[in-house]
C-alpha cells in the first residue's frame, strides 16, 4: 500500500505502508543507531515523536527478546528499507509484524538520506504520515503546524510503584519514562531498586529512607514538567546523594535555576562523542534528547559542567557545588549502544557509600 511521510515545510516524501495504516501526526527526529532499533522503538523517550532509522537496511535480525520497556512508544517509524527476511537464533517475529501489533504507522522505501538533510539543516519538524491517497495538502499543514508534544510523561511513566529485591544499596528511581536497563544496571549492581511513577510526591520518596535516588530519562520538553520539578527541587534540598540521566538531569538543572532550550535536531544515536571534563577522556555514548540545558545562564554556585558534547560543545553533565548530585546528559546505561560510560553507575554508588572520589 502507498503511504505519504509529509513535512510541516510542505515536502512530501512517496513510499510504502508499513505498521497501521491509520494517519499520524507528530515530531519528526532522526536516529543515527546502526543496530538496536528494538530498543530504539521500545524507549519511552521517543513518546510523542516520529523516528527516522538513518541506517539504510533494518529489521535485519528481527524482534529479539530485548524491549526497554512494557510497548514501542514511537507515533511513527521511517525507515529507507525493511528486511523481508530476518535472520538471527534469538528472533521472535518480524519488525513489520511488530509494528502492526503495536498500532505504529510507518512508511518504508523513501529517501531517508534526503530526508535527514533537511532536518538537519531546517531543523526538527512536524509531519504526517497518511495512505490516503486524495489527502489535501493545504488543509494538513496547519495541523502540522499546530503540533505540540503535550505531557508525554504521564504517558511513559509506570503506573504503581514496584520493587527489585537487593542486598545493596536502596535506590529510589524516579521514572519519567525509564528504559529497563538503568533499573537493571543499578540491580547488577547488588541494588534494592524501587521504582516510583513521575508524579510520586517526594516527601513519600524521602520517607523511605533510601541510599540515593535516580532521575530516569523521558520524553517531551523539560520545562512542561512544572508540578514534577517543584518535587525535584525537594529532592535537591534533602541532600540525599542523586543520579540522573537525560530528562532527570535536564529537570534537577531546571529545580536547580537553570534554563533549557531546544536543539536544532537533537542527539539521537550510538555514536555521540562526550568528553570528561574531570579526566579529559573523551566516550562514545547512546543518546536521545532535543532539548539541553544552557549553561550560559546557569549559576556557577550551584553547579558546574562535568560533561561536554565534542561535536557541538552542548553540555552533557553537570556536578553540583556542595551537594551529592552528579547529572548527565547522555545515556550511560546504553540500550542501544556502547557501554563506555557505565562506569558512571559505580560512582554514584561510591556516592552513596560517602567515598570522597564520588
Amino acid at each position: 500500500m502507498k503511504a505519504f511521510l509529509i513535512l510541516e515545510d510542505g515536502t512530501v516524501f512517496t513510499g510504502t505502508s508499513i505498521g497501521s495504516t491509520r494517519d499520524m501526526i507528530s515530531e519528526i527526529v532522526f536516529n543515527t543507531s546502526m543496530t538496536g532499533y528494538l530498543e530504539v522503538l521500545t524507549d519511552p523517550s521517543y513518546a510523542g515523536q516520529a523516528v527516522v532509522m538513518t541506517y539504510p537496511l533494518i529489521g535485519n535480525y528481527g524482534i529479539t527478546p530485548d524491549m526497554e520497556s512494557r510497548k514501542a512508544w514511537p507515533d511513527g517509524y521511517i525507515v529507507r528499507e525493511l528486511s523481508r527476511r530476518p535472520s538471527n537464533f534469538r528472533c521472535e517475529g518480524t519488525i513489520q509484524d511488530f509494528l502492526a501489533q503495536q498500532d505504529i504507522p510507518g512508511i518504508a522505501g523513501i529517501d531517508t538520506r534526503a530526508l535527514t538533510r533537511i532536518l538537519r539543516e531546517k531543523g526538527t519538524m512536524n509531519g504526517m504520515i497518511t495512505t490516503n491517497l486524495n489527502y489535501n495538502r493545504e488543509e494538513i499543514l496547519p495541523l502540522l503546524k499546530s503540533y505540540h508534544i503535550g505531557d508525554v510523561v504521564s504517558r511513559a511513566t509506570c503506573r504503581k510503584k514496584q520493587v527489585l529485591p537487593g542486598d545493596g544499596k536502596k535506590v529510589a528511581l524516579l521514572d519519567l519514562g525509564a528504559k529497563q536497563n538503568i533499573a537493571r544496571s543499578l540491580h547488577e549492581r547488588g541494588c534494592e531498586v524501587t521504582i516510583y511513577p513521575a508524579h510520586t510526591a517526594a516527601e513519600e520518596i524521602i520517607s523511605a529512607n533510601p541510599d540515593g535516588i535516580m532521575l530516569s530519562n523521558g520524553p517531551g520538553d523539560p520545562a512542561d514538567c512544572v508540578s514534577i520539578i517543584e518535587e525535584i527541587k525537594k529532592i535537591y534540598q534533602s541532600n540525599i546523594p542523586v543520579f540522573a540521566i537525560c530528562l532527570g538531569h535536564q529537570l534537577m538543572a531546571l529545580a536547580a535555576g537553570a534554563k533549557t532550550h531546544k536543539l536544532k535536531y537533537g542527539h539521537r544515536g550510538g555514536n555521540h562523542p562526550v568528553k570528561d571534563l574531570r579526566t579529559g577522556r573523551v566516550y562514545i555514548s547512546s543518546q536521545n534528547h532535543g532539548y539541553v540545558v544552557d549553561t550560559d545562564q546557569m549559576d556557577s554556585s550551584a553547579a558546574v559542567p562535568a560533561f561536554v558534547n565534542v561535536n557541538d560543545g552542548t553540555n552533557e553533565g553537570l556536578e553540583y557545588v556542595g551537594k551529592p548530585i552528579f547529572t548527565v546528559q547522555f545515556h550511560p546505561e546504553a540500550c542501544p549502544g556502547p557501554q563506555d560510560s557505565g562506569y558512571l553507575f559505580d560512582r554514584f554508588l561510591e556516592m552513596m557509600e560517602g567515598s570522597n572520589n564520588a
